[in-house]
């Protein structure tokens, strides 16, 4: 086992560097090697494999049911976007394996562009964590996130799902590693006809609604001496997406995206020295057909070239300095859309300083400078504490300063674009107290986020939508998480139960944010016995305002969703389940006049080989 694995299972256990011990396991390796250190300070949700399949239609379902992200659908497999803690799409990061994967021309992600399977672990993060993760890690941060291990020799497994509506989930796992090789394959192919009806709500239908996606990833490790080792991830995907029209005589649309992601590694590891340097190549290609019938009406490409170091080095047991330095190329080029051939350099220096005074104190200090080409940018700054105060109660302050530069489509958009814009700033402030009795752990999070210079769509006196730096906006409120598990002979309980209040107003107009619900709720219960699992799981929506007046007329009104699942295990290798989501047949909406379907169901079967 390598050493920095070593030090980070004591890094974990213990809070301190113990040099010197390693522990005799199998290594697991794990591109996005600054995780580790996040969770040492922040609270981070962890979904495994097991998690993602209770909601496996789509990305967006699954962090609808299973985290405080409140996701905004245009419809089932739809254009899709998140929002953490009252802020935007733009403000919220997704980062592959390490690497912010937010598009360079909207300045965020479309959730149901991003595959629901084939990722090891995904794990969601509330609040700042731009020193480490950059431009537009404001309200929080979703990770997509691969490993691999070594020694299992070959491994297998197939998931294959038929769901309502003519829905097809398929992915396949291949994997081999000895003790110096790693190598990892998969592929996932979802499709679905997606023609609910939901009679109540103004006779919808979901009339070209359908959608395909196909996704494969490759990763590979070799240790070329002991305290060096190579590796490789890449990641294809391809999408298709009908936009739903609310007429038969309207004109059908689609969308298409093509996706690459490729990151090489080189890990150097020492007893006091672990360097990551890292080579990534990302491109975004889409286009849009306003009529699907028709070529192509809009579109564009988009490529990004990242150079990334990642320098730790163990002063003593208690400090560590740890430098990140960052340079990308960014290119973009439109199709009918005005964006032609731009370019933008952009490079990060960032210091973090890590202080272990014992087992139950620790802190964190950050500074970050980055360097976007065209623009003067803020230093950031970040503090982190956590400390132990009893054995029942665990007290951690976070505080930091972020922002988000200009997206292509803010600056250069016509009719529109606007590059005079300047970057958003944010201050943020969270303090969350844990309490744990008797194996259950309470989590209560207030938070504060002051943001200035939000970009902002309006109409102008030229009949056409241009962006600006016009709002003020503060967000305050608090997250709260219960989590309890007992196992008991074959009997196992798991229980993660959440709840949001979330106050988000723009200082200029003192009315709520739009799509920001006052209240979210949600929640998870496994429960296992022997070779029997069943599970139910429920997301509750407060009041959403969908427009910037607060007419309760054109809000979304309060929901609760239920969904419930059971599968067995046999022959040890063998899962057969079946769900039933939407159990009480709920009519609601997470985006104005696009209601989600009402009860539908599906059966999967799981094989490891």
């Amino acid at each position: 086992m390598d050493i920095k694995k070593s030090l980070v299972l004591l890094f974990s256990s213990y809070g301190c560097f113990l040099f010197g011990q390693e522990t005799a396991i199998d290594t697991v390796y794990v591109f996005d090697n600054q995780m580790s250190k996040v969770k040492l300070f922040h609270k981070v949700n962890t979904l495994r494999p097991e998690d993602m399949q209770k909601n496996s239609t789509n990305l967006s379902e699954l962090l609808r049911f299973q985290s405080q992200v409140y996701i905004k659908e245009n419809g089932r497999g739809a254009v899709s976007s998140p929002s953490f803690r009252g802020m935007t799409a733009q403000q919220t990061a997704f980062v592959w394996n390490g690497i912010n994967i937010n598009s360079q021309f909207l300045g965020q992600a479309d959730v149901n562009n991003i595959p629901a399977l084939g990722y090891d672990r995904l794990e969601v993060k509330s609040g700042s964590v731009g020193v480490v993760y950059g431009s537009g890690a404001i309200g929080g941060t979703v990770h997509l996130n691969n490993s691999l291990a070594f020694n299992k020799g070959l491994q297998a497994s197939l998931f294959s799902e038929a769901a309502s509506f003519g829905t097809y989930n398929n992915l396949v796992k291949a994997s081999f590693s000895d003790r110096k090789f790693s190598f990892k394959l998969s592929g996932n192919y979802s499709v679905s006809e997606n023609d609910y009806a939901v009679e109540e709500s103004r006779n919808y239908i979901n009339r070209n609604g359908e959608y395909a996606n196909t996704n494969l990833n490759f990763a590979a490790a070799y240790k070329i001496t002991p305290h060096h080792q190579v590796s490789w991830i890449s990641e294809f995907f391809n999408g298709t997406q009908h936009f739903p029209v609310f007429f038969d005589s309207q004109t059908k649309t689609k969308y298409e995206t093509q996706n690459v992601r490729s990151l090489l590694v080189w890990d150097w590891n020492t007893s006091k020295l672990n360097n990551v340097f890292r080579a990534a190549y990302t491109e975004e290609n889409f286009q849009y057909f306003d009529n699907i019938s028709h070529p192509k009406s809009s579109g564009g490409t988009g490529k990004n070239y990242i150079l990334k170091n990642d320098f730790n080095y163990f002063l003593n047991p208690k400090w560590n300095l740890n430098i990140i330095g960052e340079f990308q190329v960014n290119k973009g080029e439109g199709y009918m859309s005005g964006i032609k051939n731009v370019s933008r350099d952009v490079g990060s220096l960032a210091g973090l300083l890590r202080y272990f005074a014992t087992g139950d104190l620790r802190f964190e200090a950050g500074i970050k400078k980055d360097f976007v080409e065209g623009y003067r940018t803020p230093i950031l700054l970040s503090f982190s504490g956590n400390w132990n105060v009893a054995t029942w109660y665990n007290l951690n302050l976070n505080a930091a300063k972020n922002f988000r530069y200009p997206s292509y489509n803010d600056l250069y958009w016509q009719p529109g674009g606007n590059i005079g814009l300047k970057p958003e700033a944010a201050y943020q402030f969270d303090m969350k107290n844990q309490f744990t009795i008797a194996g259950v752990k309470l989590m209560l999070t207030p938070y504060y986020i002051r943001t200035k210079d939000m970009i902002t769509w309006l109409p102008s006196s030229m009949g056409y939508y241009s962006p600006v730096n016009t709002s003020k906006v503060r967000s305050y409120g608090l997250e709260s998480q219960l989590e309890y598990e007992k196992k008991y002979g074959r009997h196992l309980l798991r229980a993660n139960l959440g709840y949001s209040y979330t106050k988000s107003v723009n200082l200029e107009t003192d009315k709520q944010m739009r799509y920001v619900p006052l209240h979210k709720f949600f929640g998870n219960i496994d429960y296992r016995y022997s070779f029997l699992k069943v599970y139910v799981q429920g997301t509750f929506n407060g009041l959403t305002y969908t427009d910037s007046e607060e007419k309760r007329s054109e809000a979304i009104q309060p929901y609760f969703v239920m969904n419930t699942g059971i599968s067995g295990t046999f022959l040890k290798n063998y899962t057969i389940g079946g769900k039933v989501n939407n159990i009480f047949n709920e009519i609601y909406e997470t985006m104005a006049y696009y209601p989600l379907p009402k009860r539908n169901y599906s059966v999967y079967l799981n094989i490891n080989f």
